[in-house]
């Protein structure tokens, strides 16, 4: 088949070039927002006097079917057409005629193509702060509901001081909200309009760049003709964005496998997302976490193979520049899949605090607490940091923890311990006097609950 742009050759190439070039295989996906640009387009065009009204409205109708046929499913995409652009372009031209043709005046398969996927990306940006939200809220209500569960705080991955586990679980919950706000940074600067600067020099037509990217939502329209084709910082931001939420998911999902296992046994997944062993029947492996974690490294492969995409390229548009649409379409669905998992397994995911305090009664995780208590009494922080260490090693070789060591032992260490040490040494008690804001005191992680479901709400 011929091609729509034949003249300059005969359009005729071979079928493993055209395979090559082909980009409808990934690129129908925005036939939505292809075909709403398109009808934008006409409205401008009529509005411009370029073309007349009665065509516009033509041309309208024949895009508003168009998309009718392939919601219904009535129309199937051509593998043969190139991409989505043509493949809309080809049916308009076959059902009206030649008034089909006069939808291209104006704009090129550059500005189009750029236009395209700024609005598509613009409607995953919107699904993905709705899915970003929904795990936070989710989080938020795991931290409520476990309010009295203590478990040790770790750095090295050694039980360091004791904390509340919603204090550790609102972490996530800070760091979500950072993730939605940079989508949402990324989406604002993506919305300006590139459709009207052509190929990449502008047009000898006087279009109406800001009624066209009024109609279709934009705050503006790109202001050189030249950064309006050749741009995709926009998509790049965006998976910069959605690579460090990636991450983030990343640690959590760790946390999950670390905490499920029997060593920790802090937590228990539901059935629902976990999976078991072909040959081990005891197994309940918890596979969605690991697989969360393993496709982080596939969406920060996905930002760097496009990034290496246009490091090199010379303004403007160059065919290179189809490889845009793989690479950020994959990270976006990577995580919008990731999201959509971890957010009810988190949500039905059984806290098991006996466990963890347990955990949280070994390891001297209130060795700091016995120094502050000293601080205190009237002792320089690393005298009493030392004397509290020297406790601890006795305690080790005589197979004793801080709260079952004899007050007579401690007072051959310093005579300002008293009885009343127990008491300060309680993990409860520690937990409940680290009132610093920000920490992981109850009222503390309340206010931070509170603080978070205000964010949300704007």
């Amino acid at each position: 088949m011929a091609k729509m742009w034949a003249g300059r050759t005969s359009g005729e190439t071979d079928s493993i070039a055209d395979d090559f070039n082909s980009s409808i295989g990934f690129d129908s996906r925005m036939y939505r927002q292809d075909i709403t640009g398109s009808m934008a387009h006409a409205a401008m065009l009529a509005k411009t006097g370029i073309i007349a009204g009665a065509e516009a409205d033509e041309l309208i109708d024949g895009l508003q079917g168009i998309l009718d046929d392939l919601d219904s499913g009535r129309l199937d995409f051509d593998p043969s057409c190139e991409d989505i652009h043509m493949f809309v372009e080809q049916i308009l031209t076959e059902r009206l005629g030649d008034v089909g043709k006069k939808l291209h005046t104006a704009r090129s398969r550059n500005d189009q193509v750029a236009l395209d996927l700024r609005m598509y990306l613009r409607d995953e940006a919107a699904e993905l702060v709705a899915l970003v939200r929904e795990l936070t809220e989710v989080l938020v209500s795991v931290a409520e509901r476990n309010m009295k569960a203590v478990m040790p705080g770790y750095t090295h991955l050694q039980r360091a001081q004791p904390i509340l586990f919603s204090h550790h679980i609102m972490a996530y919950a800070m760091m979500l909200l950072r993730d939605k706000a940079r989508i949402e940074d990324a989406a604002k600067r993506m919305n300006m309009s590139p459709i009207g600067s052509c190929a990449f020099a502008g047009t000898t037509y006087h279009t109406d760049r800001a009624f066209e990217a009024e109609k279709l939502g934009f705050d503006g329209i790109t202001q050189n003709s030249i950064d309006g084709v050749s741009d995709r910082d926009f998509c790049l931001e965006l998976m910069s964005a959605i690579a460090i939420l990636m991450m983030h998911l990343s640690r959590l999902s760790e946390e999950i496998v670390l905490w499920t296992s029997w060593e920790f046994k802090f937590v228990e997944l539901s059935d629902s997302y976990t999976t078991g062993s072909s040959i081990m029947p005891q197994k309940k492996n918890s596979d969605m976490a690991e697989l969360i974690r393993g496709k982080t490294g596939r969406v920060y492969g996905d930002l760097m193979a496009l990034l290496t995409t246009l490091k090199g390229l010379p303004l403007a548009y160059n065919k290179d520049m189809q490889e845009d649409k793989e690479a950020v379409f994959d990270a976006v669905d990577t995580v919008k899949m990731c999201l959509k998992v971890m957010t009810p397994m988190v949500d039905t995911m059984k806290v098991i605090p006996e466990n963890m305090r347990r955990a949280a009664n070994e390891g001297f995780i209130n060795a700091t607490d016995l120094a502050d208590y000293m601080v205190k009494k009237g002792l320089p922080f690393r005298t009493a940091y030392k004397i509290s260490g020297s406790v601890v090693a006795d305690c080790i070789k005589r197979g004793l923890v801080l709260d079952t060591y004899p007050l007579e032992d401690y007072k051959k260490f310093s005579e300002l311990i008293d009885g009343d040490i127990y008491d300060e040494i309680n993990i409860d008690h520690c937990v409940e006097t680290r009132v610093s804001a920000g920490g992981t005191s109850s009222e503390s992680v309340k206010t931070q609950i509170a603080w978070v479901r205000e964010q949300l709400k704007s």
